[in-house]
């Protein structure tokens, strides 16, 4: 009916049996750590049955809808002659969400009566069956140049090396680290003696800390805001303004630079123990999915790969520490500040080594020029501020974590384009169809947006876990 000629000889992939597979032993009771008898004799054994298999049923459903949509939009709705229209349309009819929906609905109704671990088993099985059925699409055989997932793309035999780079705060992590070192300062300060000969900063309480840095915390948001609004109240760029775009982040630098001698000068970072700054760096709340990206790229052997840290944080071995249950830690190439230390205690100053646009993209330069210069090389840089612009702009692909309103505000204020990944791809994928090219270098002022580490990991490594 739709046109499709099946082969004579057909074979099934590893990742469609493994998914047929687990259906089959779910449907029949079949379930790692349950004891469902041989023959469903009771009413409740049928209802706890149809509930796990209903549940391993539902992803499917919901994935092919989802995926779909995701296609469609991308379509030209006018184009009749797309070879899988039929296909997709099916797949985005109101019958089809509406057959989805009355799955979900009748798993909701027979958990009912099911127990709390019963219901563990359904959320388990949901995400192992949904886990399968991403496979199963990551399986099936590339007939054409693809340019993703990067790891397939770049060959280690000919000397394919992929150099990662990332910022720390609020890309890796979900919090500002600089608030934690403070915190920090504030908690472990003991209490002022009186009877003791010390300099006044050397004295302060932790009250007269928290009341210096909420001080210094608000004067740096003020004059933030004061410098974005003094370069986007100029004229709007028609096309991209490098020029224009690096003469406004020289404010930044200057900004910065002065913020941070705020800081030494008001001694908040003296008398920090560098492993209560180690503990703090272990329990750092990093961003989902970031971890496991950075264990899968650390551990894969079939990908060249290098991970740099490039940070306007004050204290590498917050970072190190944060990013130790990613690996091993030597094998992650940090690039920041350091606080200054006698006797494993801070001093209070900052050994500054980058605190503006300009030193981070130098950073990013020094390394690639220490590359092999043989083989294929591919960068990607992700950030999220605007002291990742210039490096956004400088790598093959700059990718945006989240969703900074005053790093769009500025590039769209000197003609950055930023566009979502997934129709970047697509639009990116189509030049390879057409045209045969497949180099990864932008035009002049274009950045991919995502909201996650999952979008990253399924964009260099493929399926996400």
């Amino acid at each position: 009916e739709w046109g499709f000629e099946l082969p004579e000889e057909r074979s099934l992939t590893n990742a469609t049996v493994k998914y047929t597979d687990f259906l089959s032993a779910t449907a029949s009771g079949r379930i790692e750590g349950e004891r469902v008898p041989g023959k469903l004799a009771t009413p409740f054994e049928k209802t706890k049955v149809a509930a796990y298999t209903l549940g391993a049923i539902a992803p499917c459903m919901r994935l092919f809808a989802f995926i779909n949509k995701e296609i469609q939009a991308l379509l030209d709705p006018n184009d009749s002659t797309h070879i899988y229209k039929k296909w997709i349309d099916h797949y985005c009819s109101e019958n089809f969400e509406a057959y989805a929906f009355r799955i979900e609905e009748l798993l909701d109704t027979l958990s009912i009566s099911l127990t709390g671990e019963e219901l563990d088993v359904i959320e388990k099985l949901y995400h192992q069956s949904m886990r399968l059925e991403v496979d199963f699409f990551s399986s099936q055989p590339i007939i054409q140049e693809a340019v993703v997932p990067l790891s397939r793309t770049l060959d280690p035999a000919v000397g394919g090396e992929l150099s990662i780079f990332c910022d720390f705060d609020l890309t890796c992590t979900a919090f500002d680290s600089s608030a934690i070192l403070a915190e920090i300062a504030i908690i472990t300060r003991p209490k002022a003696d009186p009877d003791v000969s010390e300099t006044q900063l050397a004295r302060m309480s932790s009250a007269d800390l928290r009341s210096t840095w909420d001080a210094l915390s608000a004067q740096y948001t003020e004059e933030f805001e004061q410098c974005v609004e003094s370069i986007t109240t100029t004229e709007t760029a028609e096309t991209f303004s490098y020029e224009g775009l690096c003469e406004a982040l020289e404010q930044f630098a200057h900004f910065e630079k002065a913020a941070n001698s705020r800081v030494v000068q008001s001694g908040v970072l003296k008398g920090l123990n560098q492993e209560d700054i180690k503990r703090a760096g272990q329990r750092l709340i990093l961003q989902d999915g970031c971890k496991g990206f950075i264990q899968k790229i650390m551990k894969n052997e079939n990908l060249t790969a290098a991970i740099h840290v490039l940070s306007y944080c004050w204290c590498g071995d917050l970072i190190r520490s944060a990013l130790s249950s990613a690996g091993d830690v030597k094998a992650l190439n940090v690039h920041s500040n350091e606080l200054s230390c006698e006797d494993s205690t801070t001093t209070g100053e900052i050994i500054k080594k980058l605190e503006s646009p300009m030193e981070k993209l130098q950073a990013f330069n020094n390394i690639l020029n220490n590359r092999d210069k043989d083989g294929q090389h591919l960068t990607v840089y992700i950030g999220g501020s605007v002291g990742d612009l210039l490096c956004l702009l400088e790598a093959d692909i700059g990718v945006v974590m989240g969703s900074s309103p005053t790093l769009r505000r500025l590039g769209e204020q000197f003609g950055i384009s930023f566009v979502p990944l997934f129709s970047g791809l697509v639009a990116k994928q189509r030049e390879v169809v057409e045209v045969g090219s497949s180099n990864w270098k932008r035009l002049s002022g274009t950045l991919y947006t995502v909201s996650s580490w999952d979008e990253i990991h399924a964009f260099i490594l493929g399926s996400s876990s």
